[in-house]
């Protein structure tokens, strides 16, 4: 049965000068009206006033802002930009108190902060009743006018809300959120687990080996360079300006890059797998050690999170396994636990049935066995492990770790 599901297609668009000054107009009112509801409500929880329902915050900073000469100017735009910066505020306050009251799972939110006008990202969100689609393939925005739009692939359904942005390279982009239905693809009978890594992006449990392409140590030796002649401009000067840009435009290089290849990766295992499931890495802890260059530039949160939404629009399962399962200590032949090896050791010889595993290979299929395990288990099958050995090393209890625990 086909499930509905929520999906962002984000297209280039291409404004003439006229309509790029109009952006802008929109972009600081989106952004000031946001400015003027985060310091009247913190102005109320100062004075120790009730904190200011969301309608009436409306009605303060945008109804009665648009009156005042200080404010007047925020008549000349379309009011849905405004509104909707409003609801973001909003909605930015429901996540943190819903994370400090614990009702929100995983890491601390914290609460809202101001916006800068000089940040190098700047957007807008509009509702229905803010654009529209021409016939003749352009993009209506009520206010500023039609937009350019390069089409690389058709709507699958209308529109509910497109999100206009202008990244850091000067680049506009349009992204429309879309209600779609899954399309499952035709079942297979091949599962899959993935070993991510650095020397290698991913292992699969086949023996399949990914190389990491490394876009951002590629790029390194033009980004020097760049941001070199960046740092030896005036500060505050139009060269400067250009040289921000040329930079911004290098590092758009590598995320599109990047970007690309998760896609098509992620696309081809999903294609050629009914079951994937991965290791829970713990990618914010590994970006801070000294391998954070090569952890972000891998970009592993952002391939998995494709295989994710992938495996449920294809009619796919996708699993993740606990990231403190010593996948890597326990041979995948006989279920023994060999003990933890230093990273050196790329090949090993399991010491109760005397197989040679190669470590990342051996450490999918355990993320495989796994995520079986755990999905039979979810669905109610008998997956009680079979009594193994234990090795020699972990056998007993001994007194002198007990006196140092």
């Amino acid at each position: 049965m086909a499930l509905p599901m929520q999906l962002r297609y984000n297209y280039r668009i291409y404004p003439d000068p006229a309509e790029r000054a109009a952006l802008a107009r929109v972009f600081g009112c989106a952004r000031v009206v946001f400015n003027d509801g985060l310091r009247a409500r913190q102005a109320a929880q100062a004075a120790g006033l009730p904190y200011i329902k969301d309608a009436d915050l409306q009605k303060q900073v945008i109804t009665a802002a648009k009156r005042t000469e200080k404010r007047a100017w925020l008549a000349e735009v379309s009011s849905v930009a405004p509104i909707q910066s409003l609801n973001d505020l909003h909605s930015a306050y429901r996540h943190f108190f819903a994370s400090a009251t614990g009702r929100r799972k995983g890491p601390r939110i914290a609460p809202p902060r101001f916006k800068s006008k000089r940040d190098n990202r700047q957007s807008i969100r509009l509702t229905a009743n803010g654009f529209s689609l021409r016939d003749n393939g352009r993009l209506y925005i009520a206010k500023i006018g039609d937009l350019a739009v390069r089409w690389s692939r058709p709507l699958p359904a209308a529109p509910s809300s497109v999100t206009i942005t202008k990244d850091a390279a000067e680049r506009y982009w349009a992204s429309f959120v879309v209600q779609t239905q899954d399309r499952p693809l035709p079942e297979l009978d091949t599962a899959t687990g993935i070993d991510l890594g650095l020397s290698h992006f991913a292992v699969l449990a086949d023996g399949t080996k990914i190389s990491s392409p490394r876009f951002l140590r590629r790029a390194e030796r033009k980004l020097k360079r760049l941001q070199k002649d960046l740092s030896r401009k005036q500060k505050g000067s139009n060269n400067k300006a250009k040289a921000r840009i040329k930079v911004a435009r290098a590092h758009a290089v590598v995320v599109d890059r990047r970007r690309s290849w998760h896609h098509e990766e992620s696309t081809r295992i999903i294609r050629d797998n009914q079951a994937v499931y991965v290791e829970d890495l713990a990618v914010k802890a590994l970006a801070r050690t000294r391998l954070a260059k090569s952890v972000h530039d891998a970009g592993w949160s952002a391939f998995v999170a494709m295989l994710e939404y992938k495996a449920r629009k294809n009619g796919r399962t996708f699993a993740k396994v606990s990231r403190f399962a010593p996948t890597s200590q326990v041979c995948s032949v006989c279920g023994v636990k060999d003990g933890p090896k230093p990273l050196r050791i790329r090949e090993w010889m399991c010491a109760a049935c005397g197989s040679v595993h190669d470590r990342d290979v051996n450490a999918a299929r355990n993320i495989l066995a796994l995520g079986r395990r755990e999905r039979l288990n979810a669905c109610g099958g008998n997956v009680r492990p079979e009594r193994v050995p234990a090795a020699p090393c972990e056998t007993g209890t001994h007194l002198g770790d007990r006196k140092h625990s």
